[in-house]
């Protein structure tokens, strides 16, 4: 596929949360940058524009990302909504998925082809396990709504490189600038587009003596752990602040 006008929606998965640049807007990267300068290689005339914010649950996203990305025009958009949702206390999946059934249906009404995604897999995470069978129930919802619109469905729950660590950030909420790399292959791979980009060579950190992963608990509970429930508690976001890192179709430098 070779596409010139690519929108990518979403929250900080999109953004690239976890891949520092500080050469970049928002001092980050990301692997839909990894993804556009890709695609910018296959087209004379690509743009490029990013409207993602951190911290976005699904139907902010909608509400303030759909009709400007629609605006531009794009051929290939993509968007993972609902994860954010998916980590509150109570969420109805069904009509979470119904809005972004709605949402989907209109972006490829307007031309553009789809990417989406599945949730990953939490089952490495003491946090996060117990919201798994949310997880599942959000996949299949995701899985029927890829078939339903024609999009490149990213099965974020299968890709197995995810189950450990050596790919995520040490907030253990995102992905780390390897594991953005990998992501961006993957996106690439599933297009058909061609690249140079190398699949990242991690390990697993051997487990850590009982004493130090106390310690390492510790400060991941009261530097990220504490602050996210705060911000919940409070009805605050880290997107608060944050405005989008491309809000217009530009090229890739």
């Amino acid at each position: 596929m070779a596409f010139s006008r690519y929108v990518a929606l979403g929250d900080s998965f999109t953004e690239g949360v976890g891949d520092p640049d500080p050469t970049r807007p928002n001092g980050l990267r990301g692997w839909a940058d990894l993804v556009a300068e890709q695609l910018a290689r296959h087209s004379d005339d690509f743009g490029y524009a990013n409207l993602a914010i951190r911290g976005r649950k699904l139907d902010p996203i909608l509400a303030e990302q759909l009709e400007p990305a629609m605006a531009m025009r794009p051929d290939l958009v993509t968007i993972y909504a609902g994860g954010n949702d998916l980590l509150r206390p109570k969420v109805n999946i069904d009509a979470l998925m119904e809005r972004y059934d709605a949402a989907l249906g209109k972006l490829v009404a307007s031309g553009a082809h789809l990417v989406i995604w599945t949730a990953h897999d939490p089952k490495a995470s003491r946090m996060y396990q117990p919201l798994r069978g949310r997880f599942a129930i959000y996949n299949e919802l995701a899985r029927e709504l890829a078939e339903k619109h024609d999009a490149t469905l990213i099965d974020f729950w299968r890709l197995r490189d995810y189950h450990g660590w050596a790919l995520w950030a040490d907030d253990r909420l995102h992905m780390n600038s390897f594991g953005h790399q990998r992501m961006a292959i993957e996106v690439l791979d599933r297009l058909g587009v061609e690249h140079d980009l190398a699949k990242p060579v991690v390990t697993e950190k051997p487990a850590a003596p009982r004493n130090e992963a106390i310690r390492t608990n510790l400060f991941w509970i009261r530097t990220e752990a504490a602050p996210w429930v705060h911000r919940r508690v409070t009805g605050r976001s880290s997107g608060d602040t944050v405005s989008p890192r491309r809000p217009h179709l530009a090229p890739v430098e």
